[in-house]
Order: structure tokens, then C-alpha cells, then sequence
């Protein structure tokens, strides 16, 4: 991965649609590192979906909507995406690269790269990109430092999950001694909620239901509740955290109707409480992925459907366990 980075000097830095903190971190982190590097780097997301508000104070003035005139001419470096259909509708930016490099930590990445570099143990693709930036020898300035620490305090949830593990905090206090603002980004990333995603929430609460004794959690937003309380699709991100809070909770289930028409009619977002319940399986049964205790999948199915479909698979892999 190192030597492909070195080797080539035009790229086309992109991450996965819908794009949460450990996407954007790694994706501007990248950027600045490939430019600190003299390289020729060009930002890019598919899709028209506004960025999350939550990530407003990041530099990402840079993110470019388009391709560039010569795309196909530069190496493509995909961060934080499990797989190729995660990159955009048109299956273009992945076949007409020269050349593809893919940089991840989902333990079910497709490897779609000529070269991938996947580390499931990792924390976040911030952690893994801290890594390669080492090899680099990139130097670790405030912007890159702010970047990373963006991915990995949002993919640790603020350094309370599973995944926290010791290096990760190693790399928090690395972050923080070369110049990222922790304050700063707590205040933008998690005390800057919109009113309007306020209400989102407050209609997915109303709606939450509880199955298999308080075990499993569901809840949903219909594509009207975005238009009648003035969200943007992203403002639903974040919403799923307050299910899996409820006492009791092993999965938790958000399903919702994304506000514009050019996407899947519904899309499902899967959290679990324990390592123990694999939520990626339940989701690459429908086509997603994602990681152990965090994945989602797109259907074309009800509600009421997909309600039962994910209680079902929740039953059988709960039997599976005490089986085993």
C-alpha cells in the first residue's frame, strides 16, 4: 500500500455514500497526507445527499460532487468503504480507475481494490490511515491530527464501545498532542444538533417498539417525516444510538424512507449491545454488511417486513449461540 502511494502522483480520494465521522476523517485525512506529499489528490463523494450538519465545522469546502475531466486517469483510494456498490451509483468510478487502492476496517470488506488494506481489529480506517501515514512518513500537522481524531472519537462512540481497545486511546492521546482540538470537535460533532433533527428523533422514539421480551428494539421514519419537520436525510444518523440505549436492548432496529426518490425505498440501519450478536450476518442476508455490532442493508420491503425478517434472524441467531 505504502510503495502505491509513493509510486503514483494523481488520485481520486473517495469514501462511502452517506458518509458518517470515521468516513469523512479518513477521507480528508487522507487528502491532506497525499498533499503533504506533493501529490495531486482530488476529493470526491458520490450522490447529492447534503453532509451530515454535525460535521459543518470540518474544512470539507474541497468535496467535489463531480468527477474530474480525468478520472480515469487517476489512482483511486477508497477509505472506509466495505464495498464497491458503497462507493456510488455509477460502477464507473471503481472500472475505469487505473488503478484502485482500498483502505478499511471492516471485517467484510469485498477487497474490490488491486491493492487493500483491511484491519478488522482496528477501531477505525483513522487508526489504520495513522498506520500508513507512519510508513509515509507523513508529517502528523493539526489539520491531519483533527481529521483522524474526528474518525476514531466518532467510530468509538467517544471511546465507549467494544472496539475501544488500548492502541486506540494510545492514538487519541498522539492525536491530541499534535494539535487536535478535542473541545472544538465535541462541541461540533455532538452539541450542535439541529432542531429539525430533534423532531426526527422525537418521531422515531414515539414509534420505537419492543420484541423478544425488551431484546430486540425497532423503530421507523417515513419519507413525509423528513418534509414535515425540514430534515435532511443525515439527520436521521446518530437516531439508532438512543434505541440500543434502552435497558434490555441487544439489537437495535432503525428503518427508514429516505426523503428523495432516486435511492431504495427503504434503508436499515443494525446495532447490537455485544460482540456476541453479529449484525453484519443478519445484514448481508438482504444485501448490506457493515461490522459485528454495526451494519445495514437497503430493502424494497414493508415495514412490517422488515420488522419481522429482523426478529426472526435475531431468534435464530440467538438460538444458534446457546446451541453452540
Amino acid at each position: 500500500m505504502v510503495d502505491a502511494l509513493r509510486g503514483h502522483e494523481r488520485f481520486l480520494v473517495t469514501t462511502h455514500e452517506n458518509p458518517d465521522g470515521d468516513a469523512l476523517g479518513s477521507l480528508l485525512a487522507m487528502t491532506l497526507a497525499l498533499r503533504g506529499l506533493g501529490k495531486d489528490a482530488y476529493m470526491f463523494l458520490a450522490g447529492r445527499t447534503p453532509l451530515p450538519g454535525e460535521y459543518d465545522f470540518m474544512p470539507l469546502d474541497d468535496v467535489h460532487r463531480d468527477l474530474p475531466s480525468d478520472a480515469n486517469e487517476r489512482v483511486l483510494v477508497a477509505v472506509d468503504c466495505a464495498n464497491e456498490s458503497r462507493l456510488g451509483a455509477d460502477p464507473e468510478i471503481l472500472h475505469n480507475a487505473p488503478f484502485a487502492v482500498d483502505i478499511d476496517h471492516h471485517h467484510d470488506n469485498t477487497r474490490f481494490g488491486n491493492i487493500n488494506l483491511i484491519v478488522p481489529e482496528a477501531s477505525s480506517t483513522g487508526e489504520v490511515l495513522r498506520d500508513v501515514f507512519g510508513e509515509l512518513g507523513v508529517e502528523l500537522t493539526p489539520e491531519i491530527a483533527e481529521a483522524l481524531y474526528i474518525a476514531l472519537v466518532t467510530d468509538t462512540g467517544r471511546f465507549q464501545y467494544a472496539n475501544t481497545t488500548p492502541k486506540a486511546l494510545r492514538l487519541a492521546v498522539e492525536l491530541v498532542e499534535a494539535g487536535a482540538d478535542v473541545h472544538r470537535i465535541f462541541q461540533g460533532v455532538y452539541e450542535n444538533v439541529q432542531f429539525a433533527k430533534l423532531k426526527l428523533l422525537a418521531r422515531a422514539l414515539e414509534r420505537a417498539q419492543v420484541y423478544e421480551g425488551g431484546a430486540v428494539v425497532v423503530s421507523y421514519l417515513l419519507r413525509n417525516d423528513f418534509a414535515e419537520v425540514g430534515a435532511a436525510e443525515p439527520y436521521s444518523e446518530g437516531i439508532i444510538d438512543y434505541l440500543r440505549a434502552v435497558e434490555g436492548a441487544i439489537m437495535a432496529v432503525l428503518i427508514r424512507e429516505p426523503p428523495r426518490a432516486d435511492g431504495p425505498l427503504r434503508r436499515v440501519s443494525l446495532r447490537s449491545s455485544t460482540d456476541e450478536l453479529d449484525v453484519s450476518a443478519i445484514a448481508r442476508k438482504s444485501g448490506g454488511g457493515g461490522h459485528r455490532q454495526a451494519a445495514g442493508f437497503s430493502s424494497e420491503a414493508s415495514i412490517e417486513e422488515i420488522t419481522e425478517f429482523v426478529r426472526r434472524e435475531y431468534l435464530a441467531a440467538r438460538n444458534g449461540s446457546q446451541g453452540a
